[in-house]
């Protein structure tokens, strides 16, 4: 019988194809010895002369991006975790975990432990190499830390992050705290991102009080030159409504309200999370929900006095939309 030639290519998407689906490896077909072939494109093993499938659902173990030449190929190529702005070394070093245990999950030797130790430490001093490195990631490890809290996604913590190196690349640090000008970056970033929190928030999950983060962040943006647009009351809306847990018709009526006061003008020069606040308290009077002052403002860290002006300037502006 003569022998069948395979070329490797078919042998080794064959075999992954097979050993996922855990058949035994053929070279012929069962039903008319014909012979069998991959189909990549479609996960599927078939004769080529009866058509029979013999496998399907294969897994496609390759990689998801397409090359052409060698370059493309060395450029694309990856391994290990993508690459980030929330670690000083941009997560491409090292790094021996607190466990100790082998590759395996074995546990280490107990006269070998103290050896992992002294290679622990060693390890995190090589990270960190010069005091602006150890800058870094003091400084990224609070910016994590505060979005956490905060509850803000991974893409405004990586902005922060790009933002906290461009002030350290210009040398806007020196005779700043690490931690006033992390949370300037993660509150500009937040703005950026069109995930605001108020001032207030901020001050409750940082090491810093009001004033410094305020002044911090002026002076990030007028050095950097960040173009941040005034905040859009209505961006806040949804996280009061949350914590609140009011229901969507008073959030609905509440962007009504704001995007009637924006109108007339009336949000110019005010506090755009004061507005948000005296909306949802005004639009849950309006849907017979009737929330205190005293909740909306432990919510949204609003004042009492600022949601009672507010409310009432937002209402004079509904009334004369409806007379008109």
């Amino acid at each position: 019988m003569n022998e069948i030639s395979i070329r490797p290519d078919e042998r080794d998407a064959r075999e992954s194809a097979q050993r996922g689906s855990g058949e035994s490896f053929r070279e012929t077909c069962p039903e008319c010895s014909g012979r069998i072939v991959p189909d990549e494109e479609h996960g599927e093993v078939s004769c080529e002369d009866c058509g029979i499938v013999l496998d399907e659902d294969a897994l496609d173990r390759g990689p998801e991006w397409r090359a052409y030449d060698d370059d493309e190929t060395t450029d694309r190529s990856r391994v290990g975790a993508p690459t980030t702005h929330l670690m000083h070394d941009r997560g491409l070093s090292t790094t021996i975990g607190w466990q100790d245990k082998d590759a395996r999950g074995n546990p280490v030797p107990s006269n070998q432990r103290a050896q992992i130790q002294r290679l622990r430490t060693w390890d995190e001093r090589f990270r960190t190499k010069n005091a602006q490195e150890r800058n870094l990631k003091q400084a990224l490890g609070e910016i994590d830390r505060m979005a956490s809290a905060l509850g803000l996604p991974q893409s405004c913590r990586e902005i922060a992050g790009v933002l906290y190196r461009r002030a350290v690349e210009e040398e806007l640090l020196l005779g700043r705290s690490i931690e006033g000008m992390a949370t300037a970056c993660l509150y500009a970033a937040a703005r950026q991102y069109g995930t605001p929190r108020t001032l207030v928030e901020f001050t409750t999950v940082s090491r810093v009080e009001k004033l410094p983060i305020q002044r911090a962040y002026r002076y990030l943006s007028r050095e950097l030159g960040l173009e941040i647009e005034p905040t859009d009351p209505v961006a806040y809306v949804p996280q009061f409504a949350s914590t609140l847990e009011v229901s969507d018709e008073a959030e609905r009526v509440a962007r009504d309200l704001l995007e009637t006061a924006k109108s007339h003008g009336v949000h110019s020069g005010k506090s755009p999370a004061g507005l948000a606040a005296s909306a949802l308290y005004a639009a849950t009077h309006l849907t017979n929900e009737g929330l205190t002052q005293a909740t909306v403002s432990d919510a949204a860290h609003v004042s009492k006095v600022t949601i009672r002006n507010r409310y009432q300037e937002l209402l004079d502006v509904q009334d004369g939309q409806s007379g008109d």
